[in-house]
């Protein structure tokens, strides 16, 4: 008999990766696990289809197999808070130049069809880019933002591409780990006290486990709550304000 002690969703150390996502990497996270996504990749990955893709909000399938500290998903239409970086028409003699390999945090460069995509990671913060087509290094650059995008809410030097800024991960990013973990336990067929015991431990279990049970009813929503988000509320991870750095805010029914 295989030991269900050891099955890969059970160690929360696993998901401490998602605890510094944002929105767009929170997503994939959620998509990746879904069974139809991943009937659809291995069956149309070799010869891709825009349909196909597009169904789940994405320019091309990426491999479900890869969290989102590997794959960077071309999402359709693009997410807030991306950041337009221009040539400078009129750059006054103190205007910064673009130089890509001073920029701070680790990079990842491609072309999303439309122009080339910039993400970057710095600790405890993501940042996305988009270059113009006429930018090239050594040139004084200007920033643009969507006027509706969570970023341009933000101090300027939060908004520059290389701010170094590392925070606690909030109790909110604390959700997201949990949701997932509770997501996988749920999708392995785990009972909810199995995923209990993994998210609290056994003794917290032992002591505070009923029916009527504060934990139970915190764990009963954490499964529905990964599951809603798997089955679609993904997308609002991508697009509303609540969702930047990898917030969002689901009402749920209080016991």
């Amino acid at each position: 008999m295989t030991d269900s002690r050891h099955d890969p969703w059970r160690p929360s150390a696993a998901y401490l990766y998602v605890l510094h996502l944002d929105g767009p990497a929170l997503a994939w996270e959620y998509l990746r696990r879904h069974p139809d996504y991943y009937r659809d990749w291995r069956r149309h990955h070799r010869r891709p289809t825009g349909a196909v893709a597009q169904r789940w909000g994405l320019r091309g399938l990426e491999i479900p197999g890869l969290d989102a500290r590997d794959v960077h998903p071309v999402w359709c239409p693009e997410p807030a808070g991306v950041v337009q970086l221009h040539p400078d028409l009129a750059p006054a003699p103190d205007t910064a130049s673009f130089d890509l390999w001073r920029i701070a945090g680790h990079k990842h460069l491609f072309h999303d069809g439309k122009h080339l995509a910039l993400t970057i990671w710095v600790p405890g913060r993501w940042r996305r880019f988009a270059l113009a087509p006429a930018l090239a290094h050594g040139m004084p650059y200007v920033r643009a933002v969507h006027p509706d995008d969570p970023g341009m809410s933000l101090p300027a030097d939060e908004r520059a591409p290389w701010a170094l800024c590392v925070a606690r991960p909030s109790r909110t990013a604390l959700l997201e780990a949990h949701t997932l973990q509770a997501l996988d336990g749920t999708l392995a067929g785990a009972r909810l006290r199995e995923v209990a015991e993994a998210l609290y431990g056994p003794a917290t279990v032992a002591a505070d486990w009923h029916a009527d049970s504060a934990l139970r009813a915190r764990v009963r929503r954490l499964a529905q709550r990964g599951t809603v988000l798997m089955r679609g509320g993904y997308r609002r991870l991508l697009h509303d304000t609540s969702a930047a750095q990898g917030r969002l805010h689901v009402p749920t029914k209080r016991p």
